[in-house]
């Protein structure tokens, strides 16, 4: 029988799935919603520029404001926040109540899962923390996997507002899940703003976070515009749209996998600067001979599994610079991540709207260069350093 503690924290974990389709499904339908409230492909763009930025901003600040509430009550809140966005997505009309309605799903979105990690810690025994967080962490991905191939599916045969329909509904019941199988427990002491911003003084830090924004800068621009580039240089059915996308987020897994495999096997600079640069190569190929989709969906198979490599890359990065403060660098971590998505998406509507949709990806292309060229500069300088201290001794 499944300990109990396993199935809370596999609840947190489906929950986790509908939650991150909230934020991811947009992609995958973006050209429905712009034709559904009369924008451009580019203007419907900025719902991932303003949700990225709200939870960047908004999750710290609400988390510091709630720290001190029973976590059980606050994972009821972030709930309830979600079905209020879901609610205000399908009633209110024009483009403005939808950005506003992606501002409430990022808060609550961010304030959940930023929740759900640290209670499903303290729900496992000493020793399989870690493998809760994961698994809770694996619904969160799983909505990238399955989430946005089936809102497609869904958008297609009746309308995308269905799927917030559902999302609201699902996240409705789910709070009377958490009320009665989550226990209560006590909030943290909380960290203040000023404690976590002054790791930022720490230059390495400081230069692994800036490889995070533009790395993801460079995610954001391309994969925003994903499914209006495939129907742009590759032409194809509903079905294969959907299709595309589920071998996309199955990509993201292997390559999620792959980087973490690598970087215990060959170390965390190499699987870094290998996974950009084909992350990099493969950009500048999609925008320059995409078109067949023989050519158009390995190449962008490859670029998933390449993007995706460095995610956890980067977090074992951040948290062996600072491993008395790990909660803190996950943390910024994901503020910077989702602030180098606001910045790509923001870029990618800017260029979708006065180049070309092909655009996105040789500038995709050019920020993950300029995430390789700041890491690589930052081991040359760390080797200088070294270098110079053994001199001196």
């Amino acid at each position: 029988m499944v300990n109990s503690w396993k199935m809370k924290v596999y609840m947190l974990t489906l929950i986790s799935f509908l939650v991150g389709t909230s934020q991811y499904v947009p992609v995958g339908i973006l050209d429905k919603v712009a034709a559904s409230v009369g924008v451009s492909v580019s203007a419907a763009g900025q719902l991932v520029t303003i949700f990225a930025l709200a939870n960047a901003l908004g999750t710290p600040i609400v988390m510091l404001a709630t720290a001190k509430i029973d976590r059980r009550k606050l994972l009821m809140i972030a709930l309830a926040i979600i079905v209020i966005g879901s609610a205000l997505t399908l009633a209110l009309p024009g483009f403005g109540f939808l950005m506003v309605s992606r501002v409430v799903l990022a808060i609550g979105t961010g304030v959940f899962l930023v929740t759900a990690f640290s209670f499903a810690s303290k729900l496992a025994p000493p020793g399989h923390q870690a493998g809760a967080i994961a698994t809770v962490t694996t619904g969160f991905s799983t909505a990238l996997i399955l989430g946005v191939p089936i809102g497609r599916v869904i958008a297609s045969a009746f309308d995308w507002k269905a799927i917030f329909w559902g999302i609201g509904v699902l996240c409705l019941l789910a709070i009377f899940a958490v009320a009665r199988t989550i226990p209560a427990t006590q909030g943290d002491a909380p960290v203040p703003l000023s404690k976590q911003l002054a790791l930022l003084k720490n230059p390495k830090i400081a230069i692994a976070l800036s490889v995070t924004f533009f790395l993801f800068i460079g995610y954001a621009v391309f994969y925003t515009y994903i499914t209006p580039f495939l129907n742009a240089v590759s032409p194809m059915s509903e079905q294969a749209v959907s299709i595309t996308l589920f071998g996309f987020g199955i990509a993201t897994m292997i390559g999620s996998k792959l980087g973490g495999f690598m970087a215990d096997r060959v170390g965390i600079t190499r699987t870094l600067v290998g996974g950009m640069s084909i992350n990099a190569v493969v950009l500048l190929l999609l925008s320059t001979i995409a078109g067949p989709s023989v050519i158009t969906l390995p190449l962008l198979m490859l670029w998933a599994i390449a993007s995706w490599t460095s995610g956890p890359t980067l977090q074992y990065n951040l948290v062996s610079l600072a491993p008395e403060a790990s909660g803190i660098m996950l943390s910024l971590n994901s503020s910077f991540l989702q602030l180098g998505m606001a910045a790509g998406a923001g870029i990618g509507g800017l260029a979708t709207g006065g180049l070309s949709i092909q655009s996105t990806s040789w500038i995709g292309a050019a920020a993950v260069l300029i995430a390789i060229i700041t890491l690589l500069v930052s081991v040359g300088s760390s080797r200088s350093t070294v270098q110079i201290q053994k001199g001196q001794s």
